[in-house]
């Protein structure tokens, strides 16, 4: 039995977290990004305090299902308002260090769930 990873054609995943960036399948991303099952964008929060309105409405634009949000090397949590704005629409959001969102995110796309991860990278 082969335990390689088998990805869909244009799949995306996270192959390691470091304190200033994440590595995807064949590159580095050094900023916030959002990442979906098949493609990562640039994301404009690059502190904690800078995830407002505007952001929070960004990743929704992308329909998910379930929001993951990495907040880093800690794990911080939405400011309740925030958190609402994404519960109102019946989507889940989980707030988590970049390691954890990392490893979830993989897990739950390789499952085919529509989902989206918002990586903070502070600079």
């Amino acid at each position: 039995m082969s335990l390689q990873q088998q990805l869909p054609d244009g799949g995306v995943r996270v192959r390691w977290v470091g304190e200033g960036s994440v590595g995807l399948v064949e590159e580095t991303v050094a900023a916030s990004f959002l990442l979906l099952p098949d493609r990562w964008e640039p994301w404009p929060p690059d502190r904690f305090e800078a995830i407002d309105e505007a952001a929070i409405d960004r990743l929704l634009a992308t329909a998910p299902e379930l929001v993951l949000l990495g907040t880093g090397t800690r794990q911080r949590f939405l400011p309740p308002a925030l958190q609402a704005r994404i519960l109102a629409r019946g989507i889940g959001v989980e707030c988590m260090d970049n390691a954890a969102a990392a490893r979830t995110f993989n897990l739950l796309a390789d499952e085919g769930r529509h989902l989206v991860a918002a990586f903070l990278i502070e600079t």
